[in-house]
C-alpha cells in the first residue's frame, strides 16, 4: 500500500472543488485538492520515489509499487510559463516524501488570475483503490491525504 502525503499546507477540499473540469471529473485520475496558505512554500513530494515528470507548475513521483502521484500546483498554471517557480530537483531523482520538489507562491498565481488549488492525484488508479480520502479540513504538510491500495 502507498500512503500520500500532503506535499503542503492548506485545506483539503477534494476534487469536485477543483475550478477545471478534466480534475473534478476524476479524468486524470482519483485523488484529493489542496487550497493552499497564500505564502511562498515549498510543494514537497508526497511519496518516496523516482521523479517521473517535472515541471515548474506540476511534477509526478513513482513508488517502489510504480504507483505515480502528480501534485498540480494551480489550475492553469501552464500559461505562467515557469514564471514564480522555482525547480528544486530534476527528473530522474529520487526523492523521499517531505523533500522539496518546487518552491512557489499560491498568492503570486491568484494575482496572475490563476486558481492556486493543487490537485494531488493516484494516476491509472480506479477510485476504490483510494481509502482514507481528505476532502475536507485543514492539512499540514506530510499529513496523510489518502492510501492507495
Amino acid at each position: 500500500m502507498t500512503l500520500v502525503s500532503a506535499p503542503l499546507p492548506g485545506r483539503a477540499i477534494g476534487l469536485t472543488a477543483v475550478p477545471d473540469p478534466v480534475f473534478a471529473g476524476a479524468m486524470v485520475g482519483p485523488g484529493t485538492a489542496i487550497d493552499p496558505m497564500r505564502e511562498s512554500t515549498e510543494a514537497v513530494s508526497p511519496v518516496d520515489g523516482i521523479v517521473v515528470s517535472l515541471h515548474p507548475h506540476a511534477f509526478v513521483v513513482v513508488d517502489a509499487e510504480g504507483h505515480g502521484v502528480l501534485t498540480h500546483l494551480g489550475i492553469d498554471t501552464v500559461q505562467l510559463n515557469g514564471a514564480g517557480f522555482e525547480l528544486l530537483v530534476n527528473k530522474g531523482d529520487t526523492v523521499v516524501r517531505g523533500q522539496g520538489v518546487v518552491r512557489w507562491d499560491p498568492a503570486g498565481v491568484e494575482k496572475a488570475g490563476k486558481s492556486p488549488i493543487c490537485p494531488v492525484v493516484a494516476l491509472e488508479a480506479t477510485a476504490d483503490s483510494l481509502s482514507e480520502l481528505r476532502e475536507s479540513g485543514d492539512v499540514a504538510t506530510g499529513e496523510t491525504l489518502f492510501d492507495w491500495r
